[in-house]
């Protein structure tokens, strides 16, 4: 049987989440994707073995996860086939020095606002962290939710934004009754 090996890396303060109290978290991880997770939390690199590749990716994604941010409950999310992982940089979007707060607030908006409605509107989870947006969900929700995030780093105007989600999510509504009829 091949073993794999899979190595990233995640911030050194995220380290401490990613093993949980006693270790609970490292352990629910390799236990729920059969890997082996080795940490250097020095260093921040993390090594992951296992024979499946396709779970080995999984534990990479709910690592990149927690380390993007995200509550590790949230993260473990992943583990289900329909969900999926996303990550803006906000990089992509920047034209100073400046712009990096500017557009972190655009996303997170007053008291968390933006975020709120977007993950609310879209039955997503959001993480804004560094100069990352990362989006936990559903696939098609995530996808969404990516690209609201990706027009108010854009410049859309925050209503124009909410305005375009709540149209997605009625024409998802309807796409379910369709087939339930």
């Amino acid at each position: 049987m091949t073993e794999y090996k899979y190595e990233l890396k995640i911030p050194k303060e995220r380290i401490a989440v990613l093993i949980g109290k006693e270790g609970t978290i490292k352990k629910k991880i390799e236990t729920a994707t059969s890997t082996k997770i080795d940490i250097d939390s020095k260093e921040g690199d993390i090594f992951i073995s296992g024979t499946d590749s396709i779970k080995l990716y999984t534990t990479q994604e709910i690592i990149k996860a927690i380390g993007r941010g995200f509550n590790p409950e949230v993260a473990l999310l992943l583990l289900k086939s329909d969900y999926a992982f996303e990550l803006v940089n906000i990089n992509d979007y920047i034209k100073s020095e400046k712009s990096l707060t500017r557009l972190k607030g655009r996303a997170i908006g007053k008291e968390g606002k933006s975020r709120r409605i977007i993950e609310d509107l879209t039955d997503t989870h959001i993480s804004v962290y560094g100069k990352t947006v990362g989006i936990i969900g559903e696939v098609g929700n995530v996808m969404i939710s990516k690209k609201a995030v990706e027009s108010l780093l854009n410049g859309s105007k925050h209503s124009n934004v909410y305005s375009w989600l709540e149209k997605q999510k009625k024409s998802m509504k309807e796409l379910v009754e369709e087939d339930f009829k």
